[in-house]
């Protein structure tokens, strides 16, 4: 059995959820307004219990052996789990640019970048997806919003635009993340 799939998910009483069991989805509105929407495997069920306010994940265990159904059970259950935090929570990822003249500024509905290079780098930035710039003891930008994929993704974009080397330090890096660093030439005398 999945140890994870077994599990009910608990949803908070400012909720609201819709399973849709033809379309295979379940639509999640939280307290924000945001509405995020999953779609789940044919292999899998998902019931709402709304005298209980729970979700429940399940599938045929006479089958549980056949292909990725075990995995699929798990995946569909985590994945609504996060939808129901992300409307009552949000998520957030934090990054730090670090290097001489790099600069991050928001325009419009995108993301201007200055790395080093000739150009700006620009990003559109995602729907549902807000960024903050702190400037105080260095450059922070902070990538907020309740889909967790989306907020990941966008923070992993930027990071691959200048990623930290290890000579220096430079580039962009999540705040807290621990850069291996090396020790340059050393020079003759």
């Amino acid at each position: 059995m999945s140890r994870i799939g077994k599990k009910p998910i608990i949803v908070p009483g400012n909720c609201k959820v819709a399973v849709n069991s033809a379309t295979r989805e379940v639509a999640i509105t939280g307290p924000k307004g945001d509405t995020l929407k999953v779609s789940y495997r044919p292999e899998v069920s998902v019931a709402w219990n709304e005298k209980d306010r729970q979700i429940v994940c399940s599938t045929d265990m006479a089958k549980i052996d056949e292909g990725n159904r075990r995995a699929f059970w798990g995946t569909t259950r985590a994945n609504i789990n996060n939808c129901i935090k992300g409307v009552t929570e949000g998520y957030s990822e934090k990054l730090e640019v670090v290097g001489v003249g790099y600069s991050v500024k928001v325009a419009g509905k995108n993301l201007d970048l200055k790395l080093g290079y000739a150009n700006v780098i620009s990003l559109a930035i995602p729907a549902g997806v807000k960024v903050d710039i702190a400037t105080e003891g260095g450059i922070f930008v902070t990538i907020s919003g309740a889909d967790r994929q989306r907020v990941g993704e966008f923070a992993a974009a930027i990071r691959s635009k200048r990623k930290p080397e290890p000579y220096n330090g430079k580039g962009i890096k999540y705040a807290g993340e621990n850069i291996i660093r090396k020790q340059g030439k050393a020079t003759g005398g």
